[in-house]
């Protein structure tokens, strides 16, 4: 594990979201070095708490987590898109930190970061297919989507095309030949930022599923929570944000539903779910100062109708 310490960003937003009551039966589907976690088995005696990750890395952790408060904390070693599947009982609330955490891109051999130069990796579960395999392999066109849809990078087109040239050569295999490539054609950014981070970011994702993830798993939520239960979920980039913000509007509005027999020739049902913050809640001053990493956090949340 990186000696890196993790914070959990928005970490009191989170809890006052869930409204953690005593007894209460909660999902960390991302539990990572489980901070989100431990505040909420400590927010009162016998709330539990039941933690999804697919990192086995993120294993030890857990397990000490399971020791430390017992018969409280159970891990399950999966995607959190799954909790449907691996769950038998409603839930009082689920809480989802999105992306990567600063423990995997501190982690060179894990392949997730263009500022540390280690194997072109960045599988999550450490299964399937590595990043290696699709930039090796797919053809320039299918590069330059992936890099667009899932990066939102502009030259999408000019990096599949310089990415497809340096492999006639020789197969792309490390972080830091893919992010020399990308330096090669790209200018640097005038914010300061690395014009390599869109490509990582684009192909973590489509390695990993995540959005597919995400979409299961808010599928799921539905399933699982009580009548009043909160999902909470603090999404990174803009892509994620989009997805739940959507998905909280459509299950938040009413449906219509015809009916022939109904006076007024249809019928209207209740969504799923009011939404709790009309904008997403964002780190203040005092965060953002003791960690950047909260700078990109967008907090969003819902209770489930009763």
């Amino acid at each position: 594990m990186s000696d890196t310490p993790h914070i959990p960003v928005l970490l009191q937003e989170v809890l006052d979201a869930l409204a953690c009551r005593d007894g209460g039966l909660f999902i960390d589907g991302t539990f990572g070095a489980g901070g989100y976690t431990r505040a909420i088995l400590e927010a009162a005696p016998t709330n539990r708490v039941i933690g999804f990750d697919r990192d086995p890395t993120a294993m030890a952790a857990g397990l000490q987590t399971e020791e430390a408060y017992e018969g409280r904390f159970s891990f399950i070693h999966d995607c959190f898109g799954n909790m449907a599947e691996r769950v038998s009982e409603p839930v009082d609330g689920i809480v989802l930190d999105l992306g990567v955490s600063s423990m995997q891109i501190d982690q060179p051999e894990r392949g997730f970061s263009f500022r540390f130069d280690g194997p072109l990796d960045m599988r999550m579960g450490g299964t399937g297919r590595s990043a290696k395999d699709y930039v090796n392999s797919l053809s320039e066109k299918e590069l330059a989507d992936i890099i667009f849809t899932y990066g939102e990078e502009k030259a999408s087109r000019r990096i599949a095309a310089a990415i497809v040239r340096a492999r006639a050569s020789a197969p792309i295999v490390t972080t830091g030949q893919l992010a020399d490539i990308i330096h090669q054609v790209m200018p640097k950014p005038k914010d300061g930022s690395d014009s390599a981070m869109r490509t990582f970011q684009a192909l973590r994702i489509y390695v990993n599923d995540e959005l597919g993830e995400l979409q299961r798993a808010l599928a799921a939520a539905i399933q699982l929570l009580k009548p009043e239960g909160r999902l909470v979920v603090v999404s990174f980039h803009s892509l994620e944000d989009r997805i739940v913000k959507n998905f909280l509007i459509q299950h938040a509005s009413a449906r219509v539903h015809r009916n022939r027999y109904a006076a007024a020739g249809s019928v209207a049902e209740q969504g799923d779910f009011v939404i709790m913050t009309r904008k997403p809640v964002m780190a203040g001053a005092a965060e953002l100062a003791r960690n950047p990493r909260a700078h990109s956090a967008k907090l969003r949340a819902a209770r489930r109708r009763g």
